[in-house]
């Protein structure tokens, strides 16, 4: 059966889901143009004309994989409702303990980060991001008088800090850290740095 002829944009779109995809499986270090050509049934020609080296196609691929979590990041926070809502939405999206995907790309990405410069920046382009926009809701609860929170970028760091961090824990070595311990952990820090007890903080939200 013949495949279906794509646009070019398509193409890069499908050969970088599929870098992702192999990345996730084999690492960065062991993954190769062939790995990704197979698993779509390409040939590494193709897949070089889109991208010329194995190193121009796996920053593509960690590029696109974070502005695919931006979004859905910005989809959660430019929801109506409560900062605070709408920051605990999130903050348990994010958390290792909860829907986010591609924990496994993101520490196989720091870990490449150390000694390719074209991944660092990719990596601290999406860490400004995603704490500009944390500090952004919580901003904008101070002000609605939601909670307290002397230093949102402050906070915004700490919290990015522990979700990163438990990540690790998670990914990294199961069975370490309970999720549901990860969780309360997450909760505990959130009403913390808001100034806000754990029940306090569950009440406003609903």
């Amino acid at each position: 059966m013949a495949r279906v002829r794509l646009s070019v944009a398509e193409r890069r779109d499908e050969l970088l889901r599929a870098a992702i995809g192999q990345i996730e499986e084999r690492g960065v270090a062991a993954v190769r143009i062939a790995d990704v050509a197979a698993s779509l049934g390409v040939s590494n020609a193709l897949v070089l004309y889109h991208f010329s080296t194995k190193e121009k196609l796996v920053s593509a691929a960690f590029a696109y994989a974070a502005e695919g979590d931006l979004a859905h990041l910005r989809r959660l926070l430019d929801r109506r409702g409560p900062a605070l809502r709408r920051l605990r939405a999130a903050v348990r999206w994010y958390a290792p303990t909860g829907q986010a995907k591609g924990w496994r790309l993101w520490i196989e990405g720091w870990a490449v980060a150390l000694r390719e410069p074209a991944l660092r920046e990719v990596g601290r382009g999406l860490d400004r991001q995603w704490k500009a926009a944390i500090t952004e809701v919580i901003a904008e609860g101070v002000a609605a008088g939601e909670f307290e929170c002397p230093d949102p970028a402050a906070t915004a760091l700490r919290l990015t800090a522990l979700l990163d961090g438990l990540a690790v824990q998670l990914t990294s070595y199961p069975g370490s850290v309970p999720r549901a311990r990860a969780q309360t952990w997450v909760d505990e820090a959130l009403a913390r740095e808001l100034e806000l007890s754990p029940q306090a903080l569950s009440e406003r939200e609903g």
